[in-house]
């Protein structure tokens, strides 16, 4: 069981620069903005890695109360493991407590899975992290379902939502910061209760 004062190291997945920020592969950036919004901070370098970072608190106050290290990898999606092990080292964050936020291919749009450890299933940014310390941290997949017709899985990723998924798409992302903070502050099994439909 890990230190119940340990912080937790949550990322969002995603690729920098202005023309991937509404594409479907940065759902993970979008969710971490969202949190950053109601944690109150705005992300800066951070010193140690090549990421961007808040840090603050997710919790009410008392014992569900938890510290938390929020970060977007700079650089891009499948070097995300560099960053991510680079901040887990620096903030001295267990393996268990780190939280990758990433698009998920085979599952629905908009539909959410917690769970902890596992394959990863093709995606760069997961394949990454893992190769860097492992498979076992937590894992929040946003679904968005799969390519229309023959479109190749990459260029599909690589594109912005439909302007019919954008209609929900700020609902499914705050679900999803609300599956974060669920995760957090109340553990995996209350999570994936609540937030695995």
């Amino acid at each position: 069981m890990s230190d119940a004062n340990a912080p937790w190291l949550v990322v969002g997945l995603g690729n920098p620069g202005p023309g991937y920020a509404a594409n479907r592969h940065n759902v993970g950036f979008m969710v971490a903005d969202l949190l950053a919004e109601r944690m109150g901070g705005s992300f800066k370098r951070a010193q140690k890695a090549q990421a961007q970072v808040v840090e603050g608190r997710i919790g009410p106050v008392g014992p569900a109360n938890r510290r938390v290290i929020l970060a977007r990898p700079m650089s891009y999606m499948n070097l995300s493991g560099g960053p991510v092990t680079a901040l887990r080292d620096f903030y001295k964050v267990p393996v268990e407590n780190i939280v990758a936020v990433h698009d998920e291919l085979d599952i629905d749009y908009g539909t959410l899975r917690v769970k902890l450890g596992g394959g990863d299933n093709g995606h760069n940014g997961l394949k990454s992290m893992s190769k860097a310390m492992g498979p076992d941290y937590h894992r929040v997949r946003f679904g968005i379902g799969r390519p229309p017709g023959r479109m190749q899985v990459a260029d599909f990723v690589l594109k912005d939502f439909s302007s019919t998924e954008r209609k929900e798409l700020g609902y499914f992302v705050d679900r999803a910061a609300d599956a974060v903070e669920c995760l957090v502050t109340e553990g995996l099994e209350r999570a994936q209760s609540t937030y695995n439909s």
